[in-house]
Order: structure tokens, then C-alpha cells, then sequence
């Protein structure tokens, strides 16, 4: 971790943070929360690397000294607060594996895994309270209201090695989802370009556009139900690709949306699927399976269906 000097206006660059860039670290360290104002800052020449100016993406060198400005130093963000939890309702989860470098967690369906876009806080921030790991950081993300499994680092050199295995496509996720309709062919594989920020009807949404990102992913039908007529399926799906909103977007453009998606599905659907006890988006991040970036071994872990699946499935 990057040490401090003075009265917190100085940041030190140690071996931990070398090759990080200049952006990335302050918001590991201030939060997400802060990223306008840390761009901003950045951008004005506030934020000083060496008594020189920097862009956001100056990479760190060892021994770098960091100039915060007034407004990025702790007493005045409030970073020093992290030694609590802050003050969020973070309902209860189960961990699924912990140890010195690393933290899985089943994650709750309707809770942010960080703060920022009109949230304050988010699980990342709440658990480097709670369990008292400021360096906690987010290998990945999952939607407010994507259940499941949640893989976090205790340490940056540990986040890089997890981060490389995603680029490199060694880590896998399966996740299941409930869809409306029944697919055809019952298993397949969706390729499609995505592209995000598009806005439609005052709403930005992500859609398939031959401008956008290779989006892959690998499907199969696992379960075919159907109600009063209106026929639905539980799906496993395993994304070679982590584009924004990949699975829900891929989904909807094939007709057969996520269960209870107020973003991307039908109305009408999602009214059957409250009529048979449905509640939230009816996606779950259900197994990853990674290599451990220090003891060098295969890790599956899987994360329980959650109590509202339960219910539904009993229809």
C-alpha cells in the first residue's frame, strides 16, 4: 500500500502500487464515490506527481510522491470513516470462501457492490469496515439486483493476478437465469456487438449495435415450465465475455428476457412472473471456478439459490 507523509497531502508510491494508474489508485483508495471530483482534480493539475502535473493515466513508479489536494485528503472526504461500516442497511450474506488473499461472498439481490451513481456506498465499502480491510478491492462486478457469487482481493498484487485470469478467459462463471419463452435450439451460443450508453426514452441502455463490443456467451436450457399458457425456462449460461449488461441485453434481443429485468423485459412478462410469486431480477451468478493466485490451486465455489428462487420454483 502506498504510505503517507505529512498531514495526509502526500502519498508515497510503494512496490505494492507500481505500474498502477495515477486514477485507479485514488479511487482504490478514496472510493468510487469520488471519481468526479478526482478526475476533475486531475485534469485541473491539482493532483501533483512529483511536483509536476499528470494525466489520469501516468503510470506509478516506485518512490512517486502524490500531492492531494484539500479536498482529496481524509479529514475532508471522509476516508478515515472506512474504519466503520458506513452507515448502510447491508442485509445478511454467507461467505463462501476467505482466506489471507482473497474473499468470495453469496451476494444479496438488490444491493450495490460499490458506491457512486446516487449511492453512497456500496458492499465493497461496507465489508472494508466491517471486516476491517481498507485494501479490499472488487475483481469483478455484479448488478444491484445480480444475486451470487462476488470475488474480491485482499491486496493489489493479488487483484492484478485475478484480473489477468479474466482478460486471459481462465476464470469461469455460470450463472442462471429464468427467461421468458422457451429457446430453440435448447442449447447454443449468442454472439453479438454491444455498445452502452445509447439513450432511449430518457433511459441509457445498452444494445446490440454493429458499432459496439464482442459480446459471447454460451447457453443452456436447464428447465421448461410453462403457466396458464405463458411458458418460461431456467437457463445456465457461461459468458466468455463481461460486457455491461451483457447476459440481460443478449437475452432480450433473442426474445426470451430475464424474469423481472425492469430494464430490458416485457411488461407482460414480468407481470406473469409477479402472479407466481416472483421478486427482483431472476439472475444469479451460481458457480466460479478460478485458479488461486497464490497457492496456485482450483478453486469452485458455488452460491445458494436465493430464498425468493425457492418460492418461485414451488409454483
Amino acid at each position: 500500500m502506498a504510505s503517507e507523509k505529512g498531514l495526509n497531502s502526500h502519498i508515497i508510491v510503494d512496490r505494492e502500487e507500481v505500474g498502477s494508474r495515477l486514477d485507479r489508485l485514488l479511487l482504490r483508495r478514496l472510493g468510487s464515490s469520488f471519481r468526479p471530483l478526482i478526475m476533475r482534480l486531475i485534469r485541473r493539475g491539482n493532483v501533483r506527481i512529483n511536483n509536476k502535473r499528470a494525466g489520469p493515466g501516468f503510470r506509478l513508479r516506485q518512490g512517486d510522491e502524490i500531492f492531494l489536494p484539500v479536498s482529496l485528503r481524509r479529514s475532508d472526504t471522509g476516508h478515515a470513516a472506512r474504519s466503520g461500516p458506513p452507515s448502510l442497511s447491508m442485509p445478511k450474506f454467507q461467505v463462501l470462501f476467505e482466506d489471507v488473499d482473497i474473499l468470495v461472498i453469496n451476494k444479496p439481490s438488490g444491493v450495490v457492490v460499490h458506491g457512486g451513481s446516487g449511492h453512497t456506498a456500496g458492499i465493497i465499502e461496507y465489508l472494508r469496515g466491517a471486516m476491517q480491510l481498507p485494501e479490499l478491492q472488487l475483481v469483478h462486478r455484479l448488478d444491484r439486483d445480480t444475486s451470487g457469487c462476488l470475488l474480491m482481493a485482499k491486496r493489489l498484487s493479488v487483484l492484478r493476478a485475478l484480473a489477468a485470469s479474466f482478460r486471459e478467459r481462465t476464470t469461469h462463471k455460470t450463472y442462471l437465469a429464468w427467461v421468458a419463452g422457451q429457446p430453440y435450439p435448447r442449447a447454443g451460443r449468442m454472439q453479438s456487438s454491444l455498445a452502452k450508453g445509447v439513450l432511449r426514452g430518457g433511459e441509457r441502455m445498452v444494445v446490440c449495435s454493429e458499432g459496439g463490443k464482442l459480446a459471447v456467451t454460451d447457453y443452456q436450457v436447464i428447465w421448461l415450465a410453462q403457466r396458464d399458457d405463458w411458458p418460461f425456462s431456467l437457463l445456465a449460461l457461461q459468458p466468455e465475455s463481461g460486457r455491461t449488461h451483457q447476459l440481460r441485453v443478449q437475452l432480450q434481443s433473442k426474445g426470451h428476457a430475464i424474469l423481472g429485468d425492469r430494464k430490458y423485459g416485457l411488461r407482460e412478462d414480468n407481470r406473469h412472473y409477479r402472479v407466481l410469486g416472483g421478486k427482483g431480477m431472476a439472475l444469479h451468478a451460481w458457480r466460479i471456478r478460478f485458479e488461486h493466485p497464490v497457492k496456485q490451486r482450483m478453486l469452485e465455489l458455488r452460491a445458494a439459490w436465493p430464498p425468493s428462487w425457492i418460492d418461485f420454483f414451488r409454483w
